[in-house]
C-alpha cells in the first residue's frame, strides 16, 4: 500500500475538486492519499509519503507562482519519488496544443520533468464571479468560439473518466 501526497494550487476550486477526486480513486484502490492546498499546507512535502502528484491551475497563461516555487523547493524529493503533474485549464478543453505549452513553460521554469502529466479541463464558474471577471471570462470564451457564454450558468469541462484513468495509470506504474 502506497501513501500518496497530492499538493495543489487552485484559484477557483476546480483543481481542488480534481485533487480530491484523485485521492478518492487512490483510496478505492487500497492506498492512502492526502490532498493538500499548498497555500494552507505549506511549501514542503511532509515525510512518510511514497509518491507525489502535484496539481496546478492555469490563469492568464501560466500556472500559479506558488506552485512553481513549491516544485522548485521540493525538486530533490520530486526527482527521487514517483511523481506526476496534473494541469487544469480551459485550454485543456479543446486546445491541447495550448494546454501542453503551459506545461512546457512550467517544466522550463521549474526544471522538473514529471514522468506523467495529465491535462484536464477546468470550469467557467460565471455565477461565482464578480461583475468584471464574469464579463472578462465571457469575452475570452466568446473569442475562443465557445457557445458557453450564458453567464447565468456555470460550465464544468473536467472529464472525470480521464481523471480516473490518470490516477489509475499512476498507480499501475508504482
Amino acid at each position: 500500500m502506497a501513501n500518496i501526497y497530492l499538493p495543489y494550487g487552485t484559484t477557483e476550486g476546480q483543481t481542488a475538486k480534481i485533487a480530491e477526486y484523485i485521492s478518492d480513486v487512490v483510496r478505492a484502490h487500497g492506498h492512502s492519499a492526502d490532498a493538500a492546498d499548498i497555500k494552507q499546507a505549506g511549501d514542503s512535502i511532509p515525510n512518510g509519503y511514497d509518491a507525489v502528484i502535484v496539481g496546478a491551475s492555469v490563469h492568464m497563461g501560466k500556472h500559479e507562482d506558488y506552485v512553481r516555487d513549491f516544485v522548485r523547493k521540493n525538486s530533490a524529493a520530486l526527482g527521487r519519488l514517483p511523481s506526476a503533474l496534473f494541469s487544469v485549464s480551459l485550454a485543456a478543453h479543446g486546445d491541447a496544443e495550448n494546454a501542453e505549452s503551459y506545461v512546457e513553460k512550467f517544466e522550463a521554469e521549474t526544471g522538473w520533468r514529471p514522468a506523467q502529466v495529465g491535462l484536464f479541463g477546468g470550469a467557467l464558474l460565471y455565477t461565482q464571479y464578480g461583475f468584471l471577471k464574469r464579463h472578462v471570462m465571457k469575452k475570452i470564451a466568446s473569442d475562443k468560439g465557445t457557445l458557453d457564454t450564458d453567464t447565468s450558468h456555470d460550465y464544468v469541462y473536467t472529464e472525470w473518466d480521464g481523471v480516473r484513468r490518470f490516477a489509475e495509470d499512476f498507480l499501475n506504474r508504482l
